[in-house]
Parts: structure tokens; sequence; C-alpha cells
């Protein structure tokens, strides 16, 4: 039997690093990030995310359906597959195609996170590269990479004028509330070990006691870390003042519900959670 990872993250928090730790140091293992060019294994970005949007579950299972067949196929038998793509697409029906599933939640201080997706967003608008958009039901062009931004938490926000900065600061928040709420719904706490980006992603003794953790055989001895990956050339992630500003905006805005979650592991461990913490209580006490 196969055993098959996702992973439980937003973009730009080490997917690509975590799949070089499991290619340079897990034995028997077959490790993938975003299968965009990997014959017969579906990619889960693009029209995936909207079909998740819109309920359409039948179009989620045929997709892991095949990717299970996929999977079945290759000579390894483990399969990791770190891409930020699970939460937005594919976890309504993952324990239907793959009941055993393990997984590794990354989480990365959401301004980084944010700053770093709306500059590769605007990027890709720039140099007008082909196939990153696609067009929902809704009429509207999309994002292959993110949420619709019709969902629920999106909706909150109508009438008042977003950047995109602040559009994937929520975007961050939802997928750390999915996180949550599909480990805490399917009692997945003990099939998944959890990393702050890029801390613990360049610990060797955190990444060891990850392999012990899913007791994967190790290729080696000791664990390699990886090289500095998928970084955009002549950027370099800043936050600014400006960037506080509107963070602080959104969290002043949001309903205090989304913020609950951070009062609560793992968010305690790191250390740029304090504000979220700070700021849920003081929305509980606003709506004492």
């Amino acid at each position: 039997m196969k055993h098959v990872f996702f992973t439980l993250a937003s973009a730009r928090s080490g997917t690509l690093y975590l799949r070089d730790l499991f290619r340079n140091n897990v034995a028997d293992c077959a490790s993938r990030h975003e299968p965009f060019f990997d014959w017969g294994n579906p990619t889960l970005f693009g029209p995936a995310i909207y079909d998740a949007f819109a309920g359409r579950v039948d179009g989620i299972r045929a997709r892991l359906a095949k990717k299970r067949g996929y999977i079945e196929r290759l000579r390894e038998s483990i399969y990791l597959e770190s891409s930020h793509a699970f939460l937005k697409s594919t976890h309504a029906a993952a324990l239907e195609i793959f009941p055993d599933l393990r997984l590794i939640h990354l989480v990365r201080d959401p301004l980084y996170v944010a700053k770093s997706e709306t500059y590769r967003q605007e990027w890709r608008r720039r140099v007008r590269a082909p196939f990153h958009f696609y067009e929902g039901d809704d009429g509207r062009r999309h994002f292959c990479w993110a949420l619709t931004g019709n969902e629920e938490i999106f909706r909150h926000f109508e009438g008042r004028e977003l950047s995109l900065f602040q559009w994937y600061l929520l975007q961050w928040i939802e997928i750390e509330n999915r996180a949550m709420r599909y480990l805490e719904e399917n009692r997945l706490h003990d099939r998944c070990f959890t990393l702050e980006s890029f801390r613990d992603l360049n610990d060797a003794k955190k990444i060891k006691a990850m392999f012990d953790f899913f007791d994967l055989p190790l290729a080696r001895s000791g664990v390699v870390l990886g090289q500095p990956r998928n970084k955009s050339i002549g950027h370099r992630t800043i936050i600014t003042a400006e960037d506080e500003r509107q963070w602080d905006e959104v969290l002043r805005q949001i309903p205090p519900h989304y913020l609950e979650i951070f009062q609560r592991e793992p968010y305690g461990a790191f250390s740029w959670s304090a504000r979220l913490r700070l700021r849920a209580v003081a929305r509980e006490l606003e709506n004492a």
C-alpha cells in the first residue's frame, strides 16, 4: 500500500523546499511539487479550485481518482505532493480516495506570504504569462493558483476596496481556518506534522523529528537540508509600514470567528502570531 502525503499550506510557504527535503532524504519516495507537466498526474489548480467553490465534488473525486491511479503505477511506496492546492481544491474528497493520507502543515508569517504572492501575480500580469488565468462560471478571469474570491470570507468585505495584498491576507486566513477545520472534523491531528516556514525547514533536528513522526525510511544517517528555491529573481520581500497598516485594517474589519484559531496551537509557538491573538481578544471584547 502506498503512503501518500499532502500539504496544508498557502503559496510561498516552502512547499518546493519541502519537496527537496523529501527527495534528498527519504528512501523509496516519489516527490512532486506542482505537477503541471507530470503526464497522467492531474493538476489541482485552476478550474479544480472553482469546482471546489461551486461544490462540484464529483469533479474533485474524478481528479483524485486519476491521481490515485498515477500514484499506484509508481514504483516507489511513498508519494509526496507538496503543493498548496490541497486546501483550495481537493480536501473535501481526499479521504474518500486516500483514506490513510498523511499531512504536513506549513505555516509562514502571513505578511510575507501575502507580499510574495502579490508580487508573483502582478509580475505574471505584467509579462502577460499564458495559461495563468482561466474563466470561471461567474464570467470572471481567475488566477490559477488562488481562491476564486467568491468564498464567504471575501463577501464580508464587499463594497470595500481591498488591495491585492489585503486580498492575499484574507486568503491566508481562510487557508489556515480550513486547515484547522479539516484536522478537527476528521480527527487527523495524529497524522499531521506542523512546520513553521522557514525556521523549521532549515532545522535538521526538526526535519528529523518529522521523518521520525511518520516513521519514514531515510536514505542516509544525517538530514540533508536543501538550498533556497523558487525565489523571485531580482525581488526581495520586504514588509513596509504601509503593509502593516493594511494588515491592521483587515484584522479590524474581519469577523472575529476567523481569528479564534490563532488563540490555539500550533499558532502560539510562532512569534508573529501575537498580533493575531491580541486582535482576536480585542474583537471578543468589542462584541461582548
